[in-house]
Order: C-alpha cells, then sequence, then structure tokens
C-alpha cells in the first residue's frame, strides 16, 4: 500500500490536494512549500514537472512553468527535490506531466528515479489508457506507483470505468467542465448528474475534482460530490502575489479548511 491508497483508506472525505510546479516561484522552493503545506494541513501535494510544450495547462500554470525553467529547473532536479522532500515529510507526492518527458528521460529510469526518491504516483495527461496498460502498467506496479487518469463530462462511461479500475492505487482525476462557484446551488443539474453517475460507474476507486477550486466555499462543494478537491491554479497566484513563506503558506490552507 502506497502513502496515497493509506490516505484514503484513514480520510473518506476533504481531502486537500495541492498542485504547484516544481521550480517556481524559485528553483529550490519545492522542499519548503512542500513541507509547509504538509505542516498546514494539506493531504496531497501535485508537483508539475514544467515542460517547454505544455498544451494542457491553462496560463497561470504555463507561466509559472516557463518561469522554472527560465530559474533551470530540470527532471533529474526534480527527483533530487522530492528525495530531500521525504528527509522531512511524508505527505503523498503526486509528478505531473507529459508523457513525453517521460519517454525523452527514458521510462524505466525515469519510474526508477520516481520511485525510489519517494514520489507516490504520477499523472500524465496524455498517455493513453491503452498503451499504459499494455506497456507500462507492470513497470508501475513494480515499483508501487500509482497513476491518476482523468475524465471529463465527455467521458464516455465505458472510459470512466477503465481509468477508475486503472486509478484504484492513486485517485480518479475528476475535470468538471463548467465551473464550480461557491454553494451548492450554484452547481447545474448537469454537473449533479454527471457526479451521480461517476460515484456508480468507478466502483469503490477514489476521486477528486480537479477543476474551478479556489476556495474553501468550492472545495467543500467539490468534497460533497467526491473524497476532496485539487487546488493548483489558485494557490500558484498566491506563491506569485504572497510569496512562499511558512505564514504564507499556512494562511492559505487556512482559508480552505478553517
Amino acid at each position: 500500500m502506497n502513502r496515497i491508497e493509506a490516505l484514503f483508506t484513514r480520510k473518506k472525505k476533504n481531502i486537500l490536494n495541492i498542485y504547484f510546479t516544481a521550480g517556481f516561484p524559485e528553483l529550490d522552493a519545492a522542499v519548503s512549500v512542500v513541507t509547509y503545506l504538509d505542516q498546514a494541513g494539506a493531504d496531497i501535494v501535485e508537483l508539475g514537472i514544467p515542460y517547454s510544450d505544455p498544451l494542457a495547462d491553462g496560463p497561470t500554470i504555463q507561466e509559472s512553468g516557463t518561469l522554472a525553467l527560465k530559474n533551470g529547473m530540470t527532471i533529474d532536479l526534480l527527483f533530487q527535490q522530492v528525495k530531500k522532500i521525504r528527509s522531512q515529510s511524508e505527505i503523498p507526492i503526486v509528478l505531473m506531466g507529459y508523457f513525453n518527458q517521460m519517454l525523452q528521460y527514458g521510462v524505466e529510469d525515469f519510474l526508477d528515479q520516481a520511485a525510489s526518491n519517494g514520489a507516490d504516483a504520477l499523472i500524465m495527461p496524455d498517455l493513453p489508457m491503452d498503451v499504459y496498460k499494455s506497456d507500462y502498467q507492470s513497470m508501475f506496479e513494480e515499483r508501487s506507483l500509482g497513476i491518476s487518469f482523468l475524465v471529463t463530462p465527455q467521458t464516455s462511461d465505458e472510459r470512466i470505468k477503465r481509468a477508475a479500475e486503472l486509478s484504484k492505487n492513486s485517485f480518479l482525476y475528476i475535470i468538471s467542465k463548467s465551473s464550480i462557484t461557491g454553494s451548492a446551488s450554484n452547481i447545474s443539474q448537469v454537473q449533479i448528474d454527471y457526479f451521480n453517475k461517476l460515484e456508480k460507474l468507478k466502483a469503490d476507486t477514489p476521486s477528486l475534482i480537479g477543476f474551478g477550486i479556489h476556495n474553501k466555499e468550492t472545495f467543500l462543494t467539490a468534497s460533497a460530490h467526491a473524497n476532496g478537491a485539487i487546488i493548483g491554479s489558485a494557490f500558484i497566484r498566491h506563491l506569485s502575489k504572497y510569496g512562499f513563506e511558512q505564514d504564507s503558506i499556512s494562511s492559505f490552507i487556512d482559508g480552505i479548511l478553517k
């Protein structure tokens, strides 16, 4: 059982997953940021691997990735930082990047480094499920690495079931195309139907909602329909404005959880 599986075993609701880009806002910030997030009460951290061609990222994350690359961020340095984080924290760590990055690095070498330095799972939005299952699933499982696949309101029932099954040792990443704003009354019936359908199709695979979550209200609303939620762009904007001192990060997390 990896750290993510252990987390979902002991905690079923209101799981807070924070995403930010490794190497942002400063090259060596990740160790401090993750440690402070853990101490403040975050449950999972997603470390984004900056990439020169981030087709699936929004503008805020793209900008943070561009700055991280300018700062000198590399995959090898990321693995070193994860290892250092592990000397200070046991918070589950997910690495989020692109399959092409893993291919360029060498798949087995990448997975070896991820596992040996303390990562728990990967998110590779451009890795097809069929390719993962046929070519790489055994490599992940041999290293006790989980993987999270993404689903949207447009994903077919069959693909949702497959994504959930393959994501069992991590979590199903739910993308809601419509913005979740404020209270539950602001969620459309279409969204509610989508979440209810997912609950039936995903069986016992944990799930997190990762779109449009930016404050306490949207976090609680999302958590009512999944095990928890992912906050990314809002946290990156916070880092840009207020820096990554412990008090600043604690204040952001307190604003979500308290």
